[in-house]
């Protein structure tokens, strides 16, 4: 297939199948991410630094409550600055997720 065949294609879906297409391709970069992992029944499915239970929301929050890296790295030993980078690239990627986390965290 060539590009204008497929741009053609693409052009020629409903409002409703693309939207289905971006939240395929939307949950399949979200489970790909590198150093970030989601496993549905482990926090809740959300998107964990890998394998760890540390959610990037949590790491997000703590951040903008104030806390810089250097301290995120001591209260969690585990993590690396990469592991850090990767979260803050995938908050990046991912801002309504991150958003919505926090708020759902935030009411119970």
């Amino acid at each position: 297939m060539t590009i204008p065949e497929l741009e053609a294609q693409l052009l020629a879906l409903t409002p409703t199948e693309k939207a289905q297409i971006i939240q395929l391709l939307t949950q399949n970069l979200a489970n790909t991410w590198q150093g970030i992992s989601k496993t549905p029944g482990v926090c809740g499915g959300d998107a964990c630094i890998r394998k760890t239970r540390i959610p990037v929301w949590v790491l997000v929050s703590f951040r903008r409550l104030g806390m810089n890296e250097s301290q995120l790295l001591d209260n969690y030993p585990t993590l690396t600055a990469t592991d850090l980078g990767n979260a803050w690239a995938y908050a990046t990627a991912f801002p309504d997720e991150i958003e919505i986390a926090i708020r759902e965290n935030d009411e119970d």
